[in-house]
């Protein structure tokens, strides 16, 4: 039990004394999340919206399959990524594997079912008054859209953060095809699992606390959104 609350105490020292090693894992992650999270964003905003607002044979199934989506084992993802972009691989060429790249491209597929998915919710939780409205009062197809969107903002902005905290505290993706390197490609979870295999428990702690505070400003963010 001293072993552990000594552990604790030196993690803290590492974090208030910012220790280089640290800051750099933490800021790596935070880079790599939010880099996947603007690209997710910005491919699901007009998708969503063009599921939502479009009517085609199939949609429901469509929007079953993007919800199914949500539980995709990061493992998983992290395979289909290693198999299209190992040097064996399809996409071998482009030298993606064992980067950065390689990293924010799997989180991005990881992500994007989940982002897709509430923003179509989102959209589809906005009284139908309100495109009605826009349409009577001579707005175009696309003022409508933004209408709607604008109506739906803070529930968008909801499936944005909750794609963010996803790629942050995802492990199988990073690993499988980011290597963990040292000052490359090592994420506040890569670099959690390697220090616990060392026994290096305290450093271990310090990325760990890290993470859950990364995580309480999320679901802080989160639950203002949600009260708007």
């Amino acid at each position: 039990m001293t072993e552990f609350w000594e552990a604790i105490k030196e993690a803290i020292h590492l974090i208030v004394s910012l220790d280089g090693e640290v800051l750099q894992i933490a800021w790596r992650s935070l880079q790599l999340a939010l880099i996947s999270c603007v690209i997710s964003a910005l491919i699901c905003l007009p998708l969503g919206s063009l599921i939502h607002f479009r009517q085609f044979r199939g949609k429901r199934l469509l929007t079953t399959i993007i919800q199914t989506m949500f539980s995709l084992p990061t493992v998983s993802i992290g395979l289909i990524v290693y198999i299209v972009f190992s040097r064996s691989g399809p996409l071998g060429g482009f030298e993606f594997f064992l980067t950065p790249t390689a990293i924010v491209i799997g989180q991005i597929i990881l992500i994007s079912p989940i982002m897709l998915g509430l923003i179509i919710s989102a959209l589809s939780g906005v009284d139908k008054s309100v495109p009605e409205t826009a349409i009577s009062l001579g707005a175009n197809t696309y003022q409508m859209v933004i209408a709607t969107i604008r109506e739906a903002r803070f529930a968008i902005m909801a499936a944005i953060i909750m794609g963010f905290g996803r790629a942050i505290s995802e492990v199988g993706v990073s690993n499988m095809v980011g290597g963990n390197i040292a000052g490359y490609t090592r994420t506040l979870t890569t670099a959690m699992m390697l220090e616990t295999q060392r026994g290096d428990i305290a450093l271990a702690l310090a990325l760990g606390i890290i993470l859950v505070a990364i995580s309480l400003v999320i679901n802080i963010a989160l639950y203002r959104l949600q009260h708007r």
